[in-house]
């Protein structure tokens, strides 16, 4: 079995690829917990200056994995809740990591995908990818991400976006500020590597300030964002055991439109 993470390090930068393509780098429970410890071990460490995160193949991260989903779809809301909470937990260390991150997306990023982008500090995509919070679609929210991609896109096109689903490229994605530039797929290391180029003038105890200054002045911190974490996780776990949730996820795994959309539906 091929490992979940595929990890080099280089010039002190750690660059992280989520590495299962066959599924377009969908979330699992062991993804979620190898890629949390792996920014817990890299954020002790005191010689690394910068991660970088991405995918391997064509996709950036299609969200969850399909029988995670399965499983989830057959869970008490008990167990839904503990397995939002461990989301959480990834999606919070990344975004308070003491080092400068820079989300390299490969390509598509969908639902948490689209947290993960959100929690980086730089993020530059390439100009085919598309992006999508499509939760709506099956019954739920994208409650977990919320706060991060709220604070990256504003609570403006957050609302647009949550309740309509809707699939967007990579030019609105920088519109709207999910992602600060895109670039062709040939361009794509050329710009991380600038990035990194400036990173590495300055100061690592200033970085690390800088960005916890940000974030605080934002209205963001570590305590904060835990509490948030613990109603969010409780709001997507009661809605996934919902009568809603239950329906949007089984058509989803039947592949067949849920009740609420009509036949003339688009």
């Amino acid at each position: 079995m091929p490992d979940l993470l595929d990890i080099t390090i280089d010039h002190r930068v750690a660059q992280i690829a989520l590495n299962r393509p066959s599924v377009h780098n969908a979330f699992d429970d062991d993804l979620i917990a190898e890629l949390t410890d792996t920014l817990a071990k890299f954020d002790r460490d005191t010689q690394l200056r910068a991660v970088v995160l991405t995918g391997n193949g064509t996709t950036f991260s299609a969200g969850a994995d399909l029988n995670w989903m399965r499983g989830m779809a057959q869970a008490s809301e008990e167990t839904n809740r503990a397995d939002s909470e461990r989301l959480a937990t990834l999606m919070r260390t990344l975004n308070f990591l003491s080092k400068p991150t820079i989300a390299r997306v490969n390509g598509a990023a969908y639902g948490g995908g689209v947290g993960l982008v959100a929690c980086c500090d730089i993020a530059i995509a390439t100009d085919a990818a598309k992006f999508g919070l499509t939760e709506v679609k099956l019954g739920l929210v994208p409650a977990v991400i919320s706060p991060y991609v709220i604070a990256a896109i504003g609570a403006r096109h957050a609302r647009r976006l949550f309740v309509s689903g809707e699939i967007f490229d990579a030019a609105e994605a920088a519109r709207i500020g999910l992602v600060h530039h895109t670039v062709s797929g040939v361009q794509l290391d050329e710009a991380v590597d600038r990035s990194l180029h400036w990173l590495a003038k300055g100061g690592p105890v200033a970085q690390r300030e800088a960005k916890h200054l940000a974030l605080r002045v934002g209205g963001t911190t570590p305590l904060m964002a835990q509490s948030m974490d613990v109603e969010n996780a409780a709001l997507i776990a009661r809605l996934r055991v919902s009568a809603e949730g239950q329906e949007g996820l089984a058509a989803f795994l039947d592949k067949r439109p849920p009740r609420w959309v009509g036949k003339d539906q688009p």
